[in-house]
Order: C-alpha cells, then structure tokens, then sequence
C-alpha cells in the first residue's frame, strides 16, 4: 500500500497558522482524478495540489482542486508549490505548468538561504461585464459598487465588486445560498492608492470565504489601474482573511502601457507548517 506525502504551507503570510493553508503532494504519480478529489474533500482546505511529471518543459506539473471540483488555475496554490519545491532544489526561479497556462514564479531568498517571497506571472485575464449585478448585489447585501462590475477569467472566474471603504467591506455577510446558486466566485474589495482590503466568497466551489486569494489579487491591480484608483506598473498591498482568522497579505501589479495590459503578478511570502501522508 503506496504512502503519498504531502505537506502543508500557509501561504500569502509568514507567520504559522495564518494566511491561506495548502497541502502539496510532492509526488502524485499513482493518484488517479477520482482519488485527487477524494483527498481534496477529505482535506477540506480551500485547495490542494498534486505535483506530478513536467509535460511542457516546465519544472512540474500542477493539478489544482478544491473540496468540490479541480481548477485549471489558482494563486495561493502555485505559489505554495514553488516555495515547498524550491526548497530543497535550491532553485531560484520555479516553472510550473497548470491546466491553463505555464506559471512561472521567481523566490527571493534572504541572507540565510531561505526563501523569503515569491511572485508569480499569471495567465492574463479576459475581462467582461459582469451582465446582471442586481441579484448579486443582493446577495452581497450592498446597494452598489464603486466602479463596474466587471468578471475576470484567468481560469477561476472572479467577479470583481469595488465597494465604498474598507468598513463595508468588513461588514459584509453575503448570503451564501444565494451567491452559491449564481455561481460566482465574488471578490470585493476597498482601499485607496497602494493599501487595498479584500474578501473573496465562493461557496459554489465549496469555499465560503477565501482566506487569500491569488487569483483574484492580479485582477483587482488590474482593475484598479484600469480605471484610475492605481498606478500602473505599481505594487499595491492586498489584506484579506483575517474576518476568519486567517489575516493574509498578498502584493499584486499590473503593468500595461497605451491602455494594454502586459503584465500582471502577484507576491507573497509562505511558511510550511507540517508534512504527513495518506496510504492509499
């Protein structure tokens, strides 16, 4: 009976028991799609990845799933899988390939050795209007939003509510059937220059609220450069997930020139918290 190890990280923190918790199995050759989702649920973290043979010429290859179905891209789990494969490969730069595109991830390391951030190329997003916002506003309990609600797909489908400041967003408690039955991933979020707050709700995909998320921290730069509340090619300073324990910081930019986007990435730091294994 084959042992599959894995282990945990908290990711988007540097401090143990906060941000956004992972589990990476190192070596998932011999898990098959059912036992991947089987683990995921039994896990009940928002998601956990499987790192298997490269296939593109890339360092690995990411499977990505939550407690109900896989993703074809996700933040927090790309980087909390360079940083626990870094590790011991003494690599500085970290190429991982995922459903959706090639992902590569650079790692500062400090005067030790040990890795101190990391950040991410992500797959760049295609923008839309998000078409009906009255429901969803509804099941936000909020009457309206900052800027356009627009939806961002780069892979997870984040639809992105600029709300008036960062106490609405404190105060928020969506209803979660109802925003389960319209099938969004909703990030909302306030703030001003580089200093932004953010909460993220998708109980369609079995997480209530996000303790941090990767994902959806590239879009809200490049939604905010876009319409004017940040500076292109700027770092911004994202707060998430301490309404649930789990305070996180994520770092996100956008670059783009001529009203094109270029580039978007998203940093953070991690720590890895426990290591165990499931004989299957």
């Amino acid at each position: 009976m084959p042992d599959y190890r894995y282990v945990v990280v908290d990711v988007f923190t540097d401090r143990p028991l906060q941000g956004n918790a992972l589990a990476v199995f190192t070596d998932a050759r011999g898990l098959d799609e059912e036992t991947m989702q089987a683990l995921a649920l039994e896990l009940g973290l928002s998601e956990t990845a499987f790192v298997l043979p490269p296939e593109r010429g890339g360092t690995a290859r990411l499977r990505i799933f939550t407690p109900r179905s896989e993703l074809p891209f996700a933040g927090h789990p790309v980087l909390g899988a360079a940083w626990v494969l870094a590790a011991p490969l003494q690599r500085g730069r970290i190429e991982l390939e995922t459903a959706l595109a090639t992902v590569p991830v650079e790692l500062d390391r400090d005067d030790s050795g040990a890795i101190a951030f990391g950040r991410m190329e992500q797959p760049l997003p295609v923008t839309e209007p998000y078409p009906d916002p009255g429901p969803l506003l509804r099941a936000l309990g909020v009457a309206e939003a900052r800027l356009p609600i627009e939806r961002y797909d780069n892979g997870p489908r984040h639809v992105l509510v600029c709300l008036a400041s960062r106490e609405d967003v404190e105060r928020l408690q969506p209803d979660q059937g109802a925003l389960a039955a319209l099938g969004v991933e909703v990030s909302c979020f306030a703030g001003a220059g580089t200093a932004w707050k953010s909460r993220t709700f998708a109980p369609a995909l079995g997480v209530p609220e996000d303790p941090a998320t990767g994902s959806a921290a590239g879009p809200v730069a490049l939604h905010l450069c876009r319409h004017g509340l940040a500076e292109w090619g700027e770092w911004i300073e994202i707060a998430q997930g301490a309404e649930i324990g789990r305070a996180s910081k994520l770092f996100a930019r956008a670059e783009g020139r001529n009203g094109s986007v270029e580039r978007v990435l998203c940093g953070g730091s991690a720590v890895v918290v426990a290591r165990g294994a499931f004989r299957l």
